[in-house]
């Protein structure tokens, strides 16, 4: 149904155009979450503010329109999804107060779950809650779903830790439970709503029968339909209302904000893998480790074992397992270490009488417990990488009542080959019951929806009805689940649910269909298609884990949404539907801002990396290869063009003063397109004039100036007015080092430049022909091979095939070879540090940290920039990728007064939109370091 005239007309007066989205390309991008259902908004409004909210849901009131909120689309069961009106998060929502030296933190819905816990972790302390996609969901997700996780269990779930919540009604009224005011104005307000809810409190514990039963399925991990245990745990009207919110999953209002009491997070942690000869025998050691000092025990069944058995660093092991194995991994934390290894000889002493077909003992090394997670971990998208193409990975997740947990494994397995899910994997938490179980489905043919329905049948038979457990444990009701709630919990506690539903969203406008629905049908509508796209993604499962890191995100289009849409577009155009418009859309959204600096793969569970689509398809519009070519043969010229466009800019800096170029270049800049000049530009850098040496007989090093830093040097205004050239030399001999360079240096590049551009064949010349020059001046490898900018370093690891070269980024030089040769007296001024996308991807990032924690006694990393946007030129092509990537930086760097990276050119964007310079790391070492005595 089309949306009122007057409701839009209304919104258009209330959100800016810039956060209203009703075109094709957006509101498809947005009607993905992380499930296998799909519908498209017919508008999209991103909200900064809880005020925004009220009115919002006011117009949907007076209008009957219907409204989903979502936060970060990482749920799994459809609930985040609309073909109304979706509201998203905006940047405004980040809010976090740390109280009581960390037993409590109130956090607004938009903080990331990670970041809360990172918040936290000087203070020893977390949030209860730790769903596997902690990393990206949000707070209001993670509440609204009552997420938990691996060691959360039921104790620690949102709903248990729950010690305040703000929240808006469908009405547009706020309450605020932490605030008195706010609490009294409500209770005269919504005294009749009060009242209802204290009496269907009264009818429900009064309810023998009813009270049993929910009291029994809450002993459970259990999700499914509204939390009815509010009614049996409170007797006040207002507790029972915030605590109804907790997995309410949208439907019966907006939290804007909730505070936690908080967990201990304990430092010393052991993990063990062991591996019982049955299902049978796993899980009765299961209901002795309950009774026992242990934070996860981890059920992984034979089939998910060989998912990951050829990963690798797997153990051999793996691979010759029987047929009918099944493995605990278990973990204990402590707060000391003796506590831990008392608690280890407890947890080993209980199951001592177990049959053991293999094991890996408890380890306190980081090496070896990382290994055996990333072994559960591992097993979801080891079957997503797998997958036919155009099928979709699901994962569902029940409870069995621990007592039938073997039988319950047994069944299922049963099942999954009654049906033909041969690849089908059973994992989980078994402390609580708790068994996901991940298969692949497609679902563009009647006979695969089919097989579907009769399988999701006998799985509610079996878990519902046959062992009394419960359909949704930690992902929440959904669509999917929606037409067995009643199955589930009975007609009088359904009914329940749905006096609740009505008296808190009478007109039912918010998030419809969704835990409450009269359709029987509705989870086999509306199912997304995953079609064929191209190789390099075809693997994605949309589930959004990528898109924290991605600089674009909120600006045009994330990782996951450049996937969805190039998606759309092969499948219409196989169709014969005319794509002109969604292409031309996408050329701006999809490709001219995407960084393509790979950081998505980095997070994503099958390692996708999205900039690899894009630079394929930039290739596929790169027309000017003779052009590129001569570029390439002819590149000492094309540095010497850059450094003349450089010292023409510094010319008209000087000509008509700083504030009038910058205002004439971002004129230019619009209406023109040419690159934005910024007083962080850098000035050009005079070509190098280096005479050989005679030999020293010091080691040598084998520099590699970036051609970057052959050609910018630092802005007119910057404090520092020595190159990185100069200044890296100046270190690299202060250590004891002989410095070397390729001859021809300014004809060498590492093809970077061209590949970016989609000219990949020119880019792989340069990068041959700059390894074959390095290899000569490190005498075959005998001298080590320093590069000054991260991102070449990367690119010329990424395509070396030579084992005699070694290759340095700045970081790892610094980490292997000067800091030993160095007395280092850090400085008092704190420094504020960018870990470049290379960094990351060369395995860096730590080392940067602990680098720069040597040179000054504060370090600040600021929270949420994982990438820069500069991506090589598009800080001046596109600068706004740039801006919105950084819009957060000023703020959070405004106690330094120097920055610190590995990447000229990042350098660049960092200085402009932080109010402070950026240098590579070698200005603040060579600062604070002396030789080395002797």
């Amino acid at each position: 149904m089309p949306l009122p005239t007057a409701f839009i007309a209304a919104v258009e007066q209330l959100i800016p155009s810039d956060r209203r989205f009703s075109d094709a390309l957006s509101t498809l991008a947005f009607g993905t979450d992380a499930s296998f259902y799909r519908l498209i908004p017919q508008l999209v409004l991103r909200v900064e503010s809880e005020s925004e909210v009220v009115q919002l849901l006011r117009l949907a009131g007076v209008h009957k329109v219907a409204v989903t909120f979502r936060a970060a689309g990482t749920s799994l069961s459809g609930q985040a999804i609309s073909d109304s009106v979706l509201i998203v998060l905006g940047d405004n929502w980040n809010g976090r107060e740390v109280r009581q030296q960390g037993a409590q933190i109130r956090l607004q819905p938009g903080v990331i779950g990670a970041n809360a816990n990172a918040l936290l972790a000087p203070l020893g302390r977390k949030i209860g809650p730790d769903p596997a996609s902690i990393n990206a969901a949000k707070i209001g997700g993670i509440v609204a779903n009552n997420a938990s996780g691996m060691c959360c269990g039921t104790a620690q779930n949102s709903y248990h830790t729950l010690a305040g919540l703000r929240l808006v009604l469908a009405d547009g009224t706020v309450v605020d439970t932490e605030q008195p005011a706010s609490v009294t104005a409500f209770r005269h307000s919504h005294a009749g709503l009060l009242e209802q809810l204290a009496e269907l409190g009264r009818q429900t514990r009064a309810n023998p029968a009813l009270a049993a039963r929910i009291r029994h399925k809450y002993r459970l991990k259990n999700t499914t339909g509204l939390s009815l245990n509010a009614l049996v745990d409170y007797q006040d009207p207002l507790d029972i209302l915030s605590h109804l919110m907790v997995g309410s999953e949208g439907t019966l209002g907006f939290i804007s904000a909730v505070t936690y009491q908080t967990v201990p997070e304990h430092p010393h942690k052991a993990t063990a893998l062991l591996v019982f000869p049955d299902v049978a025998s796993c899980c009765r050691a299961v209901t002795l480790l309950k009774q026992q000092p242990v934070s996860a025990v981890e059920l992984l069944d034979r089939r998910s074992l060989r998912s990951v058995q050829n990963k690798p660093g797997m153990p051999d092991w793996v691979q010759s397992l029987s047929a009918n194995a099944c493995a605990l991994l278990i973990e204990s934390r402590a707060a000391s270490a003796s506590l831990l290894q008392e608690q280890i000889g407890a947890i080993k002493a209980s199951i001592a009488a177990f049959a053991l077909e293999r094991q890996v003992d408890f380890s306190t090394d980081p090496a070896v417990y990382n290994l055996l997670w990333r072994i559960r971990k591992d097993t979801f998208p080891a079957v997503g990488a797998v997958r036919a193409t155009g099928t979709t990975v699901i994962i569902e997740d029940v409870t069995f009542p621990l007592e039938v947990l073997a039988e319950g494994v047994n069944r299922l397995l049963q099942l999954f080959d009654k049906h033909g899910y041969a690849e089908a994997i059973i994992f989980g938490h078994a402390l609580e019951g708790n068994l996901h179980f991940v298969f692949t489905q497609g679902f563009d043919d009647p006979a695969q929806v089919a097989r579907y329905e009769a399988f999701m049948h006998d799985v509610t038979q079996l878990v519902a009805v046959e062992f009394g457990g419960a359909l949704k444990a930690e992902h929440g009701t959904g669509r999917n689940m929606a037409p067995f709630v009643e199955l589930e919990w009975g007609e009088d506690a359904y009914q329940l649910m749905w006096q609740i539903k009505r008296l808190l969203d009478p007109q039912g406008i918010l998030n419809p269909d969704v835990i409450l629905c009269d359709d029987p049908q509705i989870h086999l509508k509306n199912l997304k298609p995953l079609p064929a796209a191209d190789d390099i993604v075809d693997k994605c499962i949309e589930c959004g884990f990528c898109e924290p890191v991605c600089p674009s995100r909120g600006l045009t289009l994330s990782p996951r949404q450049r996937i969805v849409i190039w998606r759309d577009i092969q499948a219409k155009q196989r169709a014969g539907i005319d794509t002109t418009q969604l292409q031309a859309a996408y050329q701006y959204h999809g490709l001219d801002t995407c960084a393509a600096t790979g950081l998505c793969a980095e997070r994503c569970p099958v390692g996708i990396n999205t900039g690899d689509l894009v630079r394929k398809l930039r290739g596929a519009q790169a027309h000017q290869s003779g052009t590129a070519s001569w570029l390439a043969r002819h590149f000492a010229g094309a540095l010497k063009g850059t450094r003349l466009a450089l010292l023409a800019a510094d010319r008209a800096r000087r000509l008509l003063g700083a504030p009038r170029l910058a205002r004439w270049s971002t004129s230019l800049h619009e209406h023109g397109g040419l690159p934005l000049w910024t007083p962080a530009m850098p000035q050009a850098v005079q070509p190098l004039k280096w005479l050989p040496m005679p030999a020293t007989g010091r080691p040598r090093v084998v520099y590699l100036p970036a051609c970057v830093s052959r050609a910018m040097g630092p802005a007119f205004s910057d404090s520092e007015q020595t190159t990185l050239l100069d200044k890296t030399r100046q270190l690299l001999e202060k250590a004891g080092f002989e410095v070397v360079f390729p001859q021809g240096l300014d004809s060498l590049c590492c093809g970077q430049p061209f590949t970016s551009k989609g000219y990949a064949e020119q880019g792989d010349s340069k990068r041959d022909e700059l390894l074959t020059a390095l290899l000569q001046a490190s005498r075959n490898g005998q001298d080590p091979i320093y590069c000054d900018t991260s991102p070449c370093t990367l690119r010329l690891v990424e395509g070396n095939a030579d084992s005699r070269l070694r290759l340095y980024d700045p970081v790892k030089f610094i980490r292997e070879q000067l800091l030993d040769k160095l007395d280092i007296t850090p400085q008092l001024q704190p420094v504020a540090v960018h870990v470049t996308c290379s960094t990351q991807h060369l395995g860096e990032a730590q080392g940067l940290i602990d680098i720069a924690r040597r040179c000054a006694s504060t370090v600040v990393i600021p929270e949420g920039i994982h990438c820069c946007g500069f991506a090589g030129d598009k800080g001046f092509s596109r600068p706004e990728l740039n801006a919105h990537a950084l819009r957060t930086l000023k703020d959070a760097v405004q106690t330094c007064t120097e920055g610190l990276s590995t990447s000229r050119t990042c350098e660049i964007g960092l200085s402009h939109h932080s109010g402070i310079d950026y240098h590579s790391l070698v200005y603040l070492l060579d600062r604070v370091s002396q030789p080395k005595a002797g």
